[in-house]
């Protein structure tokens, strides 16, 4: 399922083909730009997941379930800008997300220079706090998260962390 970490192993398992031949039918996907994969970021004090990447269509409005869409929606809104911030700011840009071995996970971290700039969670409605972020906001390096929505609600939770709707985020300096 999109955004969810994928295991070429498993993959080419239920295709029953060599791993190597499942690994480059990713890379000719990503290459004609269907889709994109996101690695994970790691910090000393969480056991990450080292390998396990996650896959995002450029054409989000091919997911039919819409929590996967909108998540896939924000992929691709934070991906292209990391490419704009490389493009035109020159800097080195990477969009990772954070998940540890006991499967806590924040959908998404923008690198900027090989730091950490702010980190994103995806959900559907303006309700609560996800508990990962709080988890995270512990123990990376990540100055600011932000959980993103589709509904109206804007919350200050601390000075690390806010609630806001999708169309508010993107108009926040850490976009620019």
């Amino acid at each position: 399922m999109v955004g969810s970490p994928l295991s070429f192993k498993s993959l080419a398992e239920d295709l029953q083909v060599d791993f190597n031949t499942c690994k480059r039918w990713i890379e000719i996907l990503d290459t004609l730009y269907y889709s994109f994969l996101i690695s994970p970021f790691g910090s000393p004090k969480i056991r990450a997941v080292k390998k396990e990447q996650k896959l995002y269509l450029w054409d989000f409005s091919q997911v039919e379930d819409l929590g996967c869409r909108f998540e896939n929606m924000v992929a691709c809104q934070l991906l292209k800008h990391c490419h704009y911030m490389e493009d035109v700011e020159g800097h080195k840009m990477e969009l990772r997300y954070i998940r540890d071995t006991d499967k806590r996970e924040v959908d998404f971290v923008v690198i900027q220079n090989k730091k950490p700039k702010f980190a994103v969670e995806c959900k559907l409605s303006d309700t609560n706090l996800t508990p990962s972020i709080p988890y995270f906001v512990e123990r990376t390096p990540v100055p600011r998260f932000y959980q993103v929505h589709m509904g109206n609600v804007q919350k200050q939770v601390s000075d690390k962390v806010t609630i806001l709707p999708f169309d508010e985020f993107c108009k926040l300096e850490s976009m620019e």
